[in-house]
Parts: C-alpha cells; sequence; structure tokens
C-alpha cells in the first residue's frame, strides 16, 4: 500500500516550536528579523539606555542652565551700567561745580537756556568727556544740562533740556574678554546740584556699554560641554558596571536553567555572590527552591518506578504461586488420580483454597491500589469509636476460639468520639487482630485495647504473645508482600499486603502507627488517631518519616509478621 501521507513542510528560519519543530496548523505568525542595528544582549541594551537617559537630561539641563545663567549676568551688568552712569553724574557734576561757583551754570536768555560758557568750554574740550567714557563709564555718555525746579511736594526736579547735550563714545583699550554689549538696555542718572546762584540739573545716559557677559557665558558654555562629556564618559563606565552587576546574574540563572534543561537536576545558582540586587537574588533563591523541588519530585518518580517495577514483580510472582498450584492439581485430576474419590476430594479442596487466596489477594491489590492513587474518600463522622473496634474484633472471636487463643477487649467506660471512617478504622484493627492471631500459638493471648490521647483522639493497642519480629525484618514489615526472611506455615498463608493496607488507612486519617516488638514474647502494634484529621495540615503523598512507624525490638532471632 502506497504510503498517504503528506510530507511534512520545511519550517522557515525562525517558525514553529523549538527545534525546527513545525508550527501547530492553523497559527501562522509573522516573524519579524531584529534590526542590526538593535543590540541584543540585556547588558549592551542597559548600558545605551542608561547612557541615552544621561545625555538626553545634560541636553535639557544645559540650555536650561545657560539661559538662566544669561538672564543672571544680564541684570548683572545692568546694575553695574547704572553704578557707573551714577558715578560718571558725580565725576561730572563735581568738575563743573568746581569751575564755576558764583554764576549760573544754565542760563535763560530770550526764552532760550544756554550753558555758562566756561562750562561749555570745559565739555567741549572733550577731555573731560573722554576720561569720563573710558575710565569711569566704560561706554558711550551723554550728557545733558539743566535747570531744576521743585514739584508740588517740594521736591527738586529736573529739567533737561536736549539742546544743551554733549556726548561722548568710548574710544579706550576694553579690558580682557570685554566687548561691546548692545543687548544691555541704556542706563539713565540723572543729578541735581546747585551752587550761590541756582539749582541746576545734569542727566547723564551710558549706553553700548563693553561687558564681558558674552565671554563669560561663552567660558561656561564650554565648561558645561567638557562636564557634560566627562559625565557620558562616566555614565558609560558606570552603566557598563551596572550592566554587568545586573546581567551577571541573569546570565547565571540562565546558565542554570540550560543544566536542568539538559538533565543536571543538581544545577544551582550561587546566591552567596555579591552581585545584582535584591529581587535578583530572591529569584535566585526562588530558582534554587524549584530546582531542590523538582529534584526532590524526580527522586520520588523514580522511586515509585522502581516500587512500581517492583510490585508487579512481586504480584507476577504472587500470582505464579497459586497459579501453579491449580495447575498442577487439573494435570493430577486429569490423570489416574482424577479416578480416586478421596484423591479427587482432596485436590478440589487445595483448589479452592488456592481461589480463595487470589480472590483475597485480588481484593487487597484492589484496595491498595485506590488507596495509593487517591480514589477512596475518607467518610469522617464523629461517632464513638468503641463500636467500630467491637465490631472488629466480634469477628475474629470465632477464629480465636478455634486455635484456642483468648481474645480481650478493653475499652474505657465513656465514649470515644473521634471523627473516623468506621469501616477503614474497622478495617486496619480487622487486620491486626488477625495479623496476631495468626502469629500467636495456642494458649496464647491477644489483647485489644483503647484509651483517649490528651489531644482528644484515640490510641488503639493491639497485642499478643506470639512469635515476635526479628529485628532485621522490622524495617520492612510494612513493605508490600513481605513475609519475612524465614518461610513459615503462617507466613506462607498469607498475602503480604495486610500491613501495607493498615499503614495507607492510618496515614489517610493523619494517624500514626508505632510497633514493639520481642522475639518469643510477642508484638504490639499501637494506632493513634486524631480527634479531628480535617483540622490538621495535610501531608503530601510520599516515603513515610524516619521516625514513623517506630519499631522497637530487643531479640536476636527470627521471627516473621504478615
Amino acid at each position: 500500500m502506497a504510503d498517504r501521507r503528506r510530507p511534512a513542510a520545511t519550517p522557515a528560519p525562525g517558525a514553529g516550536g523549538p527545534a525546527g519543530w513545525p508550527a501547530p496548523e492553523g497559527r501562522h505568525r509573522e516573524i519579524h528579523a531584529p534590526r542590526p542595528s538593535v543590540p541584543r544582549s540585556f547588558q549592551s541594551r542597559l548600558a545605551i539606555a542608561f547612557v541615552a537617559v544621561a545625555t538626553v537630561t545634560l541636553g535639557l539641563i544645559t540650555p536650561v542652565i545657560i539661559n538662566r545663567l544669561d538672564d543672571f549676568f544680564r541684570q548683572q551688568e545692568e546694575q553695574a551700567l547704572r553704578l557707573h552712569a551714577y558715578a560718571t553724574a558725580i565725576v561730572l557734576e563735581r568738575f563743573v561745580a568746581d569751575e564755576v561757583t558764583d554764576a549760573p551754570v544754565v542760563s535763560v536768555a530770550d526764552g532760550k537756556p544756554q550753558l555758562n560758557p566756561e562750562v561749555s568750554a570745559l565739555l567741549n574740550d572733550r577731555k573731560l568727556l573722554e576720561l569720563a567714557a573710558n575710565d569711569v563709564a566704560q561706554a558711550d555718555v551723554k550728557v545733558t544740562f539743566g535747570t531744576a525746579h521743585a514739584d508740588a511736594t517740594g521736591v527738586m526736579v529736573p529739567d533737561p533740556d536736549p539742546s544743551l547735550a554733549f556726548s561722548a563714545a568710548f574710544t579706550g583699550t576694553p579690558g580682557q574678554g570685554q566687548a561691546r554689549d548692545s543687548s544691555i538696555s541704556s542706563a539713565t542718572q540723572p543729578l541735581i546740584s546747585s551752587n550761590a546762584v541756582q539749582a541746576w540739573s545734569i542727566e547723564v545716559e551710558l549706553s553700548n556699554p563693553y561687558t564681558s557677559r558674552a565671554s563669560t557665558i561663552a567660558s561656561i558654555t564650554g565648561l558645561l560641554l567638557a562636564m557634560a562629556l566627562v559625565a557620558a564618559a562616566i555614565a558609560v563606565l558606570v552603566a557598563l558596571f551596572v550592566a554587568h552587576r545586573f546581567a551577571t546574574p541573569v546570565v547565571r540563572l540562565t546558565e542554570a536553567s540550560r543544566r536542568v534543561a539538559e538533565g543536571d537536576l543538581t544545577a544551582r545558582v550561587n546566591t552567596e555572590a555579591e552581585s545584582g540586587t535584591l529581587e535578583l537574588q530572591a529569584l535566585s533563591e526562588q530558582f534554587n527552591t524549584m530546582a531542590s523541588r523538582l529534584e526532590q519530585s524526580v527522586e520520588i518518580i523514580r522511586r515509585d518506578r522502581d516500587r512500581s517495577r517492583d510490585f508487579l514483580a512481586d504480584v507476577s510472582h504472587e500470582l505464579r504461586t497459586p497459579i501453579a498450584a491449580m495447575h498442577t492439581f487439573i494435570e493430577l485430576l486429569q490423570g489416574p488420580a482424577g479416578r480416586d474419590p478421596a484423591a479427587r476430594q482432596e485436590f478440589l479442596e487445595s483448589s479452592a483454597t488456592q481461589l480463595d487466596r487470589l480472590d483475597w489477594m485480588a481484593q487487597n491489590l484492589l484496595d491498595l491500589s485506590k488507596l495509593d492513587s487517591g480514589l477512596v474518600l475518607l467518610d469522617l463522622r464523629p461517632e464513638d469509636v468503641r463500636g467500630t473496634i467491637e465490631s472488629a474484633v466480634e469477628q475474629h472471636h470465632a477464629v480465636a476460639a478455634r486455635k484456642g487463643i483468648t481474645l480481650t477487649t478493653s475499652l474505657p467506660d465513656r465514649p470515644l468520639r473521634i471523627a473516623h471512617d468506621v469501616p477503614r478504622v474497622g478495617q486496619v484493627v480487622g487486620n491486626l487482630v488477625g495479623n496476631a492471631l495468626k502469629f500467636t500459638e495456642r494458649g496464647g493471648e491477644v489483647r485489644v485495647s483503647a484509651a483517649a490521647t490528651p489531644e482528644g483522639g484515640a490510641r488503639i493497642e493491639v497485642t499478643d504473645t506470639g512469635v515476635g519480629i526479628h529485628p532485621a525484618e522490622l524495617p520492612h514489615i510494612f513493605d508490600r508482600f513481605y513475609r519475612g526472611s524465614q518461610a513459615n506455615e503462617a507466613r506462607g498463608t498469607g498475602s503480604g499486603l495486610g500491613l501495607s493496607i493498615v499503614k495507607s488507612i492510618v496515614d489517610m486519617h493523619r494517624g500514626t502507627i508505632e510497633v514493639e516488638s520481642r522475639v518469643g514474647r510477642g508484638s504490639r502494634f499501637v494506632v493513634v488517631l486524631p480527634r479531628d484529621p480535617e483540622a490538621r495540615p495535610s501531608r503530601a503523598p510520599g516515603p513515610p518519616p524516619a521516625d514513623s512507624p517506630r519499631m522497637v525490638d530487643d531479640s536476636s532471632s527470627a521471627a516473621g509478621r504478615v
């Protein structure tokens, strides 16, 4: 027959699942290749982002700083210009006052103001104005003379006359770093003076001063640019250091994850190294916790797998024995022995015994399977456990009487009420009592007692005077199909599952079971059940704790327990 299967399409690079698996049918994703200019590593991206933030911050702050400094220096220069204007007015007023002492400085003739000729000669000489412009004002100077009068409040007010104006430009050598600064507003300073004849006024206006504002701003701008470059270099170094501190734990986590993915469940992250933040350290610790739990889970799964294999082998061995016996009986019945009524009756009775053993074993295996898989839900009811114990013991009185064993029960007078599953606890008591009867010789005694615990639970004890348990066998008595190292008739008739079922039921009730045994002097099984199993924290299924069940022995002779 021809192969009608369609050939699998070769997936595009980057499409589908890992390791080139084809993409799920019906799902299409468009994969964009990363741009070559964009770094792919977290460390590079973090460094670039850090440098970009520092650069943008400096780029936004620098113009603001320069603008604020420019306003500040402009205000300082305008204030200095006003001071120079005042100083220039004082100087010129002193010169004029010394030149004219007993004559009017400004007079009016034919309705026109006239300046004193001596003052005009002094100002027209221009040496005085050039001196004031170059040495005092350091700016262009304009001087206007006029009269002065008192206003309504009696304050003298100047009356400068534009026709009596004189000016001089700055012709000196500016200071280092100074230049004409036309952006500085001109400063005007009026001054009123008087002599013995009249009150007169002088007004000084300074413009186009020489200032160092532009050179100062340029120097500060250059300094800021240099600082910005140094800050950018420092930002690069800090960014690389910080990115390395951030990326190193991530790289370690990635490496540990890769090792775990490859099957090395012992891979851990070193949390003691001084690297990374608290969050990354917490993530590393959580990863180690996860890896430890994963390792424990895998180990439990492996143990369960090995235990399942051993269990299947034990089941096969246990089933093979009765089946082989029945097969032998059938072959004998098919031969000459089948014509002998006595032999036929014996073989049929033996076959019935083997069938009962198979049925008992199948039932026990079914119970264990349900208990292990969690399919059995306890029907917890707050009832008197005394009735449960009495019912379980009552079923074994006939066996005890037939074997000549004394079976006694000692229960408290008051009700012993705990939350428990009546059939399951009855099964525990029944298995323990049946086990005790099996290993107790004729004339022996089996005692069943119960008492309340200080916590409000119940303590059930099953004590016998049987053969006891060998110390080497104590750790294995709750294992499935375990009957002891020395086979005897009692061991051979059991399934090796009774105590395993007892242990499972006790664990489901969040209780404990302890064993004390002395070879040749008997054994005592102690079961402690809590008052309310649901009120205690549940325990995950797995191997029993190291201290439960507790087993005590002080003998070296051999015995066994099913």
